[in-house]
């Protein structure tokens, strides 16, 4: 299937990736010098951002230089303010207003250690999840559906089985960065990529794995499950990918200080996904992958298109595991 992807993919000139945020957020960065628990704490800098993975997703792939349209739900006054800062991005976006709660505010808190606060969220209906499902009649072959991030209240955990299934039907990839129920139900649908991390992995498989030839066995009991291609993405280890046709690949990510791991998997997303645009060679996207996440990790929120080549430029190329 793979080959087949790589071989069809680029004889396509107009392609859209999309992206499915279903409980974005505005994402509310502060810098403090010590956090200390019941006591007043100051900030010395606060940054406010549209923010959801899906949302990450088309935000680098937009500075990457690839199409892209963001898709999902905003609710209430945080809603509107989310919907303005997004379009301040300049990327395509088209969310469905919900009639009532309001669009989540997540606290990032920068001290000594990263400490995040996020909320749950407004619950989404049936007739809500309808007409994102009809948005997607949109979709056509060589398209690339992107489903990333939580599953907000009201909505079933099967709902990106759905919407990948919907992606086939059209012809289109189905790729699903998720955790829990949600990514267990849309194996069933055979996605093009899934990008757990280890904790996902576990989760998944029920096991720790105690090597990377370890790692590389439980990934293949995913693709036994369904799973294509699969991305575990170790933070700052680097990642691994198992295709689903050859060897394993694993490359280490380049040193730097860590300044805001929030969106380091959903650049790697991106990275991946324009690496495999451009070059249609898999080692080399999941090079890129590693250099847009890390590049993120080094950044203060997503990283620019020079910061990610930059990266690139100090990331190896990968190496094969024999499991």
């Amino acid at each position: 299937m793979s080959t087949v992807f790589l071989n069809f993919f680029f004889r396509k000139a107009d392609f859209m990736i999309y992206t499915v945020t279903l409980n974005p957020s505005l994402d509310y960065i502060v810098h403090t010098d010590c956090l200390a628990l019941g006591a007043l704490n100051r900030t010395h800098d606060e940054r406010l951002y549209p923010g959801g993975k899906g949302i990450n997703v088309s935000l680098m792939l937009a500075r990457l230089g690839l199409p892209t349209c963001a898709l999902g739900f905003a609710a209430g006054l945080t809603g509107q303010m989310f919907s303005e800062l997004l379009a301040e991005t300049g990327i395509a976006s088209d969310f469905i207003a919900l009639d009532c709660g309001m669009t989540r505010i997540n606290v990032k808190i920068k001290s000594a250690a990263e400490s995040e606060l996020n909320a749950a969220g407004p619950e989404v209906s049936a007739k809500a999840l309808r007409a994102l499902e009809q948005k997607l009649g949109g979709l056509c072959t060589g398209d690339t559906l992107v489903l990333s991030g939580s599953v907000p209240q009201g909505v079933p955990c099967d709902i990106y089985a759905r919407l990948a299934h919907r992606a086939a039907q059209a012809g289109a990839f189905a790729v699903v960065d998720a955790a829990g129920q949600a990514l267990a139900d849309a194996l069933t649908e055979h996605p093009f990529l899934i990008k757990p991390n280890l904790d996902e992995l576990r989760g998944l498989t029920g096991c720790t794995p105690h090597s990377l030839d370890h790692l590389v066995e439980s990934v293949r009991g995913l693709q036994q499950q369904g799973a294509q291609n699969v991305l575990v993405s170790l933070a700052g280890e680097g990642a691994v990918l198992v295709p689903c046709e050859g060897k394993a690949l694993t490359i280490p990510a380049p040193h730097g200080r860590v300044r805001n791991s929030v969106g380091a998997g959903d650049c790697m997303v991106a990275g991946f996904l324009s690496g495999l645009y451009q070059t249609r060679e898999f080692p080399t996207a999941l090079q890129a992958a590693v250099a847009a996440g890390s590049a993120s990790a080094f950044s203060d929120w997503l990283p620019t298109e020079e910061e990610v080549c930059a990266q690139l430029v100090r990331t190896i190329l990968p190496a094969t595991l024999h499991a």
